[in-house]
């Protein structure tokens, strides 16, 4: 039985995921390949490359979201921002703090829940692909519609519409799969301390919607000022994880390190995953 361990000693996030997937031997011209499905290349181009991150070989995985497309739309958010006054924009603001050579924007196009249930259902994805990737998103979005007092069909937000995130979650859907992993295991989640900045002040962390999607999930103190698990990165564990626990038994095939936006100065921000066979 093919069994995938999150080790998520520094916090987990979706760019983190799927850098350590490919770290760990997935392949991500076919995640690429799959991408195209969504007809949404001219809105992003995805990267990934070896770098070092306190020692550790990893891989950082970016979503660059496509200048072009931007030209109106600083306005567009300003209104925006009144229409909804809770959106949270942490998942953008955690890019946008930490990683200033990339085009992170606040003012792309935001889709709600019910536009994205249609890209995934319209795609043609396998059914093993869609059904994890909704299940990802319906994680999220009731999260968010519970914070904020809104039925799930109405809830139209921000940090989860914007391209990055549903290209991270989709992205993670297809090489779990691609990997035909049968069992998912994950450490106890550390998410941070401290507060963040996001577009409606100051908040604490972790984020209202990422410790909502935790529910059920064993989280770990930790001493890190940073936000050190994303709502993107605690949905894909909270719906792909059966067991939380300590490395488990297992042959271990291959390990992979996703790089994180941050960097800390005693301690690499890395995911890691450790593939084997159990038995």
């Amino acid at each position: 039985m093919k069994t995938l361990y999150f080790d998520c000693f520094s916090g987990i996030s979706g760019d983190m995921v799927i850098g350590a997937l490919i770290d760990a031997g997935a392949e991500p011209n076919i995640l690429v390949e799959e991408l195209k499905k969504l007809h949404l290349e001219d809105e992003y181009q995805v990267t990934w490359k070896k770098i070092v991150k306190n020692g550790i070989t990893s891989t950082k995985f970016d979503v660059l979201l496509k200048q072009h497309t931007h030209n109106h739309q600083h306005n567009h958010e300003h209104e925006h921002g009144h229409h909804h006054e809770h959106d949270h924009h942490h998942e953008h603001n955690h890019h946008h703090e930490h990683d200033h050579d990339h085009h992170h924007h606040h003012d792309h196009d935001h889709r709600a829940y019910q536009d994205i249930l249609k890209l995934i259902e319209e795609a043609g994805f396998s059914d093993n692909v869609k059904d994890t990737a909704l299940k990802i998103f319906n994680k999220i979005g009731e999260a968010e519609g519970h914070i904020h007092g809104i039925p799930l069909e109405k809830v139209h937000f921000h940090e989860v519409g914007a391209i990055d995130s549903i290209i991270d979650i989709i992205g993670a859907a297809i090489l779990i799969h691609q990997l035909e992993i049968s069992t998912v295991k994950a450490s106890p989640v550390p998410v941070g301390t401290g507060r963040i900045h996001i577009d409606h002040g100051i908040y604490p962390v972790p984020a209202p919607a990422t410790l909502e999607i935790l529910k059920g999930v064993p989280i770990e103190q930790s001493d890190i000022r940073a936000e050190l698990t994303t709502p993107t990165g605690a949905a894909i564990v909270a719906v792909l994880v059966e067991e939380f626990c300590s490395l488990p038994s297992m042959k271990v095939q291959s390990i992979g390190y996703g790089a994180g936006t941050k960097t800390f100065k005693d301690r690499p921000n890395v995911l890691r995953v450790v593939i084997g066979e159990a038995k």
